[in-house]
């Protein structure tokens, strides 16, 4: 049985010193589910969640909480928290204090409070911590405390704005595999903003992918993998090789200057798309065995496997296998029906897919800021 509707979101639009920030977004979460907002800095998600916050009221559209409006209903009258990318804790308060805090503000009893901390700690573990100043915690541990004081009040829906972005990668790991866990253990939703697609499909039911204010698509992480609507959402989750190709017919396209079987169908004869092949979904074989052959001009070790770009008529490929070749050897590449997914022309189309300035990309990511206070 599906999990009934808890917040919708419907036509909402915001604009910030007349820039429009969400461009009529609706969107629906139920309850119980694990909900990412994903997306590159300015994108609108993080004004997305201050709105089911209550920290914004939008400038058009309604915000439905159980079936009720809930436009302009302030922060602390909402079944809502909150758990910033800076945690907000109380340095001068030890890890209970800090804890219990929200229960102090309601004058629960001192038994119940203690009962609750308990529970609490047992279930981020960090028993045996309570006496610990939170300045004294490591970035895990303070992020396990800001956690444990967010539920401890039973809210229905816990947004977290980037709240593992300040940890290092194996931290991070970690505490995604714990977030998951304790989201289970509660069942109450969670509403996740962050840009790190892997975060976002590791962790989610629902990934719901925005950019320029509009959600691109919705859909479970392997839908938004293996299926992505446009250039934008294929290049953002994920690499992607994509290239101008045209449907000669049903279940048959052109690109890169041959015909290929794939199983797509329903386009116009002859229509331009976009055709998306991921990296790891192409062998590499001997030249004169390949459906299409090039020149290998960079080869880097990654661990798991390699990662190979291949110039072909200009067009540089990139392909991630186990199997070794050199710098400047020829190659053939072998694409089976079902690597090769067809989209429909956007506004994205034209504007990635190439692996030519690879390396330029990479350093331009590194300097966007990860967070989105001025969006």
């Amino acid at each position: 049985m599906e999990n009934k509707k808890l917040i919708q979101l419907e036509n909402i639009s915001m604009s910030f010193d007349g820039e429009k920030v969400l461009d009529n977004v609706s969107l629906s979460i139920a309850d119980g589910e694990f909900v990412t907002l994903l997306g590159p800095s300015g994108c609108g998600k993080t004004t997305t969640l201050r709105i089911i916050a209550g920290f914004l009221d939008p400038d058009e559209g309604e915000v439905l909480f159980d079936s009720q409006r809930i436009n302009g209903v302030p922060p602390h009258k909402r079944k809502v928290n909150t758990i910033f990318q800076r945690y907000a804790l109380f340095p001068h308060y030890n890890v209970f204090e800090n804890i219990a805090y929200g229960l102090k503000v309601r004058h629960v009893p001192k038994n119940e409070i203690k009962e609750r901390v308990s529970e609490m700690l047992k279930m981020v573990n960090l028993e045996g911590f309570e006496h610990r100043r939170v300045s004294k915690l490591s970035g895990g541990q303070q992020q396990r405390v800001a956690i444990a004081r967010a539920v401890i009040n039973h809210p229905q829906v816990l947004l977290l704005d980037e709240p593992l972005a300040a940890l290092d990668l194996k931290l991070r790991k970690d505490m995604q595999k714990e977030l998951k866990n304790i989201q289970k253990q509660l069942g109450i939703t969670f509403i996740f903003v962050t840009h790190d697609q892997e975060e976002a499909l590791s962790m989610s039911d629902t990934v719901v992918v925005m950019d320029n204010g509009k959600i691109q698509q919705i859909g479970s992480p392997t839908d938004i993998y293996n299926e992505p609507v446009n250039a934008f959402v294929a290049d953002f989750i994920g690499e992607s090789n994509i290239l101008d190709g045209v449907m000669a017919c049903d279940y048959k396209v052109r690109f890169a200057g041959h015909s290929f079987d794939c199983l797509d169908a329903g386009f116009e004869k002859n229509e331009a798309v976009d055709v998306v092949i991921r990296p790891e979904d192409v062998d590499i074989v001997p030249s004169d065995k390949g459906m299409l052959t090039g020149m290998v001009t960079s080869v880097t070790f990654l661990g798991v496997h390699y990662e190979i770009i291949v110039d072909i008529c200009g067009f540089k490929w990139m392909i991630q296998t186990t199997d070794y070749c050199s710098e400047g050897e020829t190659v053939g590449l072998s694409i089976e029906p079902d690597a090769i997914h067809i989209m429909k022309k956007s506004e994205y189309s034209g504007r990635y897919g190439d692996y030519s300035s690879f390396s330029e990309e990479m350093d331009t990511m590194s300097e966007i800021p990860e967070d989105e206070e001025d969006e």
